[in-house]
């Protein structure tokens, strides 16, 4: 009588249990965990290049991917060397013009945060993140 109840038991949690895996895997690679961008702290590519020569272009990659290539004119300032980088990129900038800082792909953090971190703690403003990234920017060059 015990097994059978011990049986019935795990047929019932392995039921509760479809729904969720069939969602997970409908789902799979649809949801962000990331928050989304606030419209006010994005840019597309096309708004930033009109902005013309009003923009500094931020590449918060890791410094092999910069060194492989970046956007012209981009200065590097990642979080691994933000210390050492902020004073070199303190030098380029000036307040009438726009930050847009970028990475990898629109799933990549790392312009989130290197945005975040020139807003919070070098108190500039007119920061902006690059939708789409560095995915995006190489899409407008073909």
């Amino acid at each position: 009588m015990k097994s059978r109840a011990i049986k019935q038991a795990l047929l019932l949690i392995a039921l509760a249990f479809l729904p969720a895996i069939g969602q997970a895997v409908y789902f799979r690679g649809k949801v962000s965990w990331q928050s989304p961008i606030p419209a006010s702290e994005s840019v597309t590519v096309a708004q930033a290049q009109a902005w013309g020569e009003n923009v500094i272009w931020v590449d918060a990659r890791p410094d092999a991917e910069f060194e492989r290539d970046h956007v012209p004119g981009a200065i590097l300032l990642n979080e691994d060397r933000w210390n050492e980088l902020l004073p070199q990129f303190l030098q380029n900038w000036s307040p009438e013009k726009r930050i847009v800082v970028y990475c990898s792909s629109q799933s990549c953090n790392a312009s989130r945060e290197v945005a975040k971190r020139l807003r919070d703690q070098a108190q500039l403003k007119s920061v902006f993140v690059l939708q789409g990234g560095w995915e995006e920017w190489l899409k407008t060059k073909k």
